[in-house]
């Protein structure tokens, strides 16, 4: 082991340092166990130990209200010792903040581009341990996915960029009427206020997840994507743990999401029509949603109805958009319980806004099928074949947006030679698709006449500044030789082609290029020349697949370059090494990834 700490880079791509040592009790003989420890955990936790140090109290809720971080300051001005704050709902492990007029300063903070400022004074009983701080200011600051809040006592000067103004650091406005006791008036964030309140179902934490939810639903684009939303944000609000939605298609209902129900209990309820009288269908057809406080309830409107379990509640949920009718919701609970009016309500007025998200996820559903399959149609369904050149191509739509982008690749056999192209359409969806399918057609009509590479990037540019001013093309076109293995090749403003040699040794071709397609008609193409022995594999790609947010582009190029020469090297000492293995173990990893934010064309060539 080396005597200094050495970085080892993580799968992400971020630098941790480790130090190494060896133990001496060998596992065999010749071998060594070697053990490690990080000495850098890494940006996140370097943050939390500075916060941990500040004077200001600052604790992180996530979207459902739970403390995901909380320093010592935060604890102490709590009244809660950090390991009953983080991994707890803010509402049950401080209940006094679990009040109507906190609840209106939240939703303010979710809805408001800048901080909120407010206060809130301490239940009498701590104020009598703490009267230093029984007045508490908290700024609210809300992010993409936490908010974070600072919380300081109120006579405590304002520290850093925290902008409160000036009626904050005021005394708390009085009530219009007199205190619980007929003493002073009544600080309506004290908790003696909500004392004097009418007890009541509803608290910050049903009204702050729905919130969270409605802004949720703005941002999911697929079916999948809504009904994973209402999953994680409306069941932890009202305490459920089943969730079925159905959605509505040709007078029929088709499960679209299932969770917590027992396997295989919602099958029979597949593709029910309209006519069946069961509470999945009647809230749809009448509109109105049904809420059974108990399973016994159920049976006894429905008899003969299965049932998944023996005890629980249930709400069906009518999922209606500008009174068009979409589906039905499910939710379901583990136990009995009544619901209030106000849930009712709210979860009516919720299943309104799942409506409206679903039938917009259906539209976007039915437009990306047939942007993909537009694509589809545009990608060659086989590439022309030579005896001496083997070839692979593979394509992988992007997994945001549209799911379609104007990624292709295309060979094409030109007079004696073989014509290898890979290109990449500015932006996704259907523009962009067609896009590419009148490029790949310009493309595969020159390299059929034969025509010098300079000649075909120069038209195919003029082509797309005549057809679509202001879209833009990346493009490499590369006319083959397999007799010598001779290519020549022209570039607008695409990534360089990586070359593995028969000896294992992997390159990155230095060829010239000109500008982009679609900028500049007057546009010159400079030719280079590479040469393919017998055995190597030369690769052309889009950037899909060495781009990666936050990461150099050098990085994935160097990253592909590893895995052509390890790859190529095991296809080389395997019995019958073919380019299509090589293909899928390079866009493997790309494969697998849920996040990926542009489609990816590869295409591979071995002489």
């Amino acid at each position: 082991p080396a005597a200094l700490p050495l970085p080892v880079r993580t799968r992400e791509g971020q630098l941790r340092l480790m130090e190494f040592w060896t133990s001496y009790a060998a596992p065999a003989p010749g071998a060594y166990r070697v053990s490690g420890t990080v000495r850098d955990p890494g940006p996140g936790a370097l943050g939390d130990a500075a916060v941990d140090l500040l004077p200001d109290g600052v604790f992180c809720l996530d979207r459902l209200g739970t403390v995901v971080y909380a320093n010592p300051r935060a604890a102490r001005l709590l009244g809660r010792p950090r390991p009953l704050l983080v991994g707890r709902s803010l509402w049950e492990c401080v209940p006094w903040l679990d009040h109507p007029a906190c609840e209106d300063q939240l939703r303010a903070a979710l809805l408001s581009p800048g901080p909120v400022h407010f206060h809130v004074r301490r239940p009498p009983a701590e104020e009598r341990t703490r009267p230093d701080d029984a007045l508490l200011a908290f700024s609210v600051h809300a992010g993409p996915e936490l908010l974070t809040c600072v919380v300081r006592p109120a006579d405590q000067p304002v520290r850093g960029p925290v902008d409160v103004r000036p009626e904050d650091t005021a005394d708390p406005p009085p009530s219009a009427g007199p205190g619980p006791s007929g003493g002073p008036p009544a600080d309506p964030l004290s908790p003696a206020a909500d004392e004097a309140a009418p007890a009541g179902p509803r608290t910050a934490a049903h009204v702050y997840r729905p919130i969270v939810l409605a802004i949720a639903l703005t941002e999911a684009v697929t079916a999948r994507q809504v009904s994973a939303v209402v999953m994680q944000e409306l069941l932890p609000a009202f305490g459920g743990d089943r969730l079925a939605i159905y959605l509505l298609q040709d007078r029929h209902l088709y499960l679209a999401w299932e969770s917590g129900f027992p396997k295989g209990f919602l099958t029979p309820f597949e593709g029910v029509g309209l006519d069946a009288r069961i509470p999945g269908v009647e809230t749809l057809t009448t509109g109105r949603p049904l809420f059974f406080d108990s399973m016994d309830e159920l049976a006894a409107r429905y008899p003969g109805l299965a049932l998944d379990a023996e005890v629980g509640s249930r709400a069906f949920l009518p999922l209606i958009a500008s009174g068009r009718p979409v589906g039905s919701c499910i939710l379901g609970f583990d136990r009995p319980r009544g619901f209030s009016g106000e849930e009712r309500t709210v979860l009516t007025a919720l299943a309104g806004l799942i409506a409206h998200a679903m039938e917009k996820a259906q539209r976007y559903d039915t437009e990306a099928a047939l942007a993909r399959g537009l694509q589809q149609a545009l990608l060659p369904r086989r590439l022309s074949a030579h005896p001496a050149v083997e070839t692979a191509g593979r394509y992988l739509p992007g997994t945001q947006g549209m799911e379609v982008g104007g990624d292709w690749y295309d060979v094409v056999s030109a007079g004696d030679g073989l014509a290898l192209v890979i290109g990449d359409v500015q932006g996704h969806g259907v523009q962009a698709a067609a896009t590419m399918g009148q490029l790949r057609s310009a493309v595969k009509a020159f390299a059929l006449g034969d025509r010098p590479p300079e000649e075909v990037m120069s038209g195919t540019n003029r082509l797309l500044i005549d057809l679509d001013p202001g879209q833009f093309a990346s493009c490499c076109y590369l006319r083959l030789d397999p007799a010598t293995g001779v290519a020549r090749a022209a570039r607008a403003g695409h990534p360089l082609p990586l070359l593995r040699h028969p000896d294992g040794r992997t390159e990155v071709c230095d060829l010239p290029g000109g500008v982009v397609l679609g900028v500049d008609d007057t546009a010159r193409y400079p030719v280079g020349e590479l040469r393919l022995e017998p055995g190597a594999i030369l690769a052309l790609y889009t950037d899909g697949l060495v781009e990666r947010p936050g990461v150099d582009i050098d990085e994935g190029v160097t990253a592909l370059r590893r895995a052509l020469a390890r790859v190529g090297a095991e296809a080389a000492r395997a019995a019958g090494p073919s380019l299509t293995s090589v293909a899928d173990r390079l866009t493997a990893t790309a494969r697998h990834t849920a996040d990926r934010p542009d489609d990816i064309a590869l295409l591979l060539a071995l002489r």
